[in-house]
């Protein structure tokens, strides 16, 4: 067992056994199970949009070397500059220089989640410049010195009271202020912040490669403001946020908001194809747009794994994974939690640490059923599962018990010899891995083809 997976077991452990905070979870998915089929509604033929959305993103990882190209070339005779990022190291020395050359003492930061998989705010912090969260989920975090929680909503796990209460400790607000009052708090706090920033720093929802643009979407307006109000804009956007082409906005814009949150479209839905123009009043001087690798090409290069790049980042495989509603978003201690979670993060840091992920799944197929996209998620975990054996990544003790389990199951007398209890017995005490964490075992009498033989007649 390796220390992330025992930190893993160990956290899941303790956040599932925490009534309080599974019914806050609970509680936050609830709304969003009543909203989103709502949202659905709007679909004259839901399963042919997601068909035509999963097509669209086959199309666009299958040429994805020509799309960025593609892309590159469009954006860059608009006046901005592609820098490609093998890793996290390399994205961040070029947003260290980028900062360094326009004299950066403050940063702000719509919602991104790449930008977490980095560690940006961390990297910031330690050379001097203040990185602010804009997102009002992510400030709430940032405040409290957590990651996000989920991919959507940062602060999911965060009940009105708790934040009222960490304002009230880190900003000397009055105790007990409602949401609406707490909104505003955050708001006066953060439109100074826009004005002191030297850089503005986003993600990216879409790349567009044929009108050379980046969509950004969202609900509060912060990203417009960190985009255009500092007179340096940084993107940082993974390779695999490729669609074919600005057309296909149409469907993916309410796919996104439908499967995100359950509204018809997000509030604030941007384009952006470059730096300030000659003759344009307001926007930055300079645009970058870091193009992210960090492990993506390991997935783009298996045949069968390199459809989890279809994903949107809706968030949806997470609202409905009975693992995550139970243990939460930081027992996975990774970026990207939940089913999308456990797929890619084996590959973008490494099967031998994150494989136990993987493992954690009931397979029940819901994260399938609500995706978007149509990625087989559950197929997916198996298909990991299948690599990590198959690189000698399992212990001694579980082959054994693998092969013990195969021979048997193989060979009708073994299934057959002995009753229940002999059969509890073996595998609810010798096999003690298996009932650790799960219910016994609980064997009947007889087998189906025992019961067959006697009462056919």
């Amino acid at each position: 067992m390796t220390a992330q997976s025992a930190s893993f077991i160990a956290k899941a452990t303790i956040k599932s056994a925490d009534l309080e905070h599974r019914r806050k979870i609970r509680f936050n998915i609830g709304k969003y199970n009543a909203t989103v089929p709502q949202g659905k509604k709007q679909f004259e033929d839901l399963e042919k949009a997601r068909q035509l959305a999963k097509q669209a993103k086959w199309k666009a990882i299958e040429h994805l070397d020509q799309y960025l190209l593609q892309f590159e070339e469009k954006i860059t005779s608009k006046g901005a500059e592609v820098i490609w990022a093998t890793d996290s190291n390399e994205a961040l020395e070029a947003i260290g220089k980028i900062c360094k050359e326009a004299n950066c003492s403050t940063v702000v930061k719509s919602k991104s989640m790449v930008t977490e998989e980095i560690h940006l705010n961390h990297y910031l912090e330690k050379n001097g410049i203040e990185s602010v969260e804009t997102d009002l989920g992510e400030y709430i975090q940032q405040l409290d010195g957590e990651p996000p929680y989920h991919i959507v909503t940062p602060a999911m796990h965060k009940s009105k009271e708790d934040v009222a209460r960490l304002f009230a400790q880190k900003l000397g607000t009055p105790s007990g202020l409602s949401p609406e009052e707490l909104t505003l708090v955050a708001r006066k706090k953060l439109r100074q912040k826009y004005l002191d920033a030297q850089v503005g720093i986003t993600g990216a929802n879409f790349i567009l490669p044929d009108i050379g643009g980046i969509a950004i979407t969202e609900n509060e307006g912060n990203g417009r403001l960190s985009c255009a109000w500092p007179p340096v804009h940084i993107v940082v956007v993974g390779i695999e946020k490729v669609i074919p082409s600005v057309h296909d906005l149409a469907l993916f814009w309410p796919l996104l908001s439908t499967y995100g949150t359950g509204q018809r479209v997000t509030v604030y839905n941007s384009v952006i194809t470059g730096p300030r123009q000659a003759g344009e009043g307001h926007g930055p001087s300079k645009m970058y747009v870091i193009l992210l690798d960090n492990g993506r090409t390991n997935l783009l290069k298996d045949p069968i794994k390199r459809e989890a790049l279809y994903c949107i980042r809706c968030g949806a495989c997470l609202n409905a994974c009975p693992v995550y509603k139970n243990i939460g978003g930081h027992s996975y201690e990774t970026t990207y939690s939940g089913p999308i979670g456990k797929v890619i993060t084996p590959h973008l840091r490494g099967m031998d640490d994150f494989k136990h992920l993987s493992q954690a799944s009931s397979l029940c197929g819901n994260c399938t059923e609500v995706c978007p996209v149509k990625i087989n998620l559950h197929e997916l975990l198996l298909e990991n599962r299948h690599e990590a054996v198959q690189n000698g990544l399992s212990s001694l003790g579980e082959r054994m018990a693998w092969k013990m389990w195969q021979t048997a199951s193989l060979h009708r007398s073994m299934m057959n010899a002995g009753n229940g209890r002999v059969k509890n017995w073996v595998v609810n005490k010798v096999f003690k891995g298996w009932t650790t964490h799960r219910a016994d075992l609980d064997f009947s009498e007889k087998t189906f083809n025992e019961w067959w033989k006697a009462n056919r007649s």
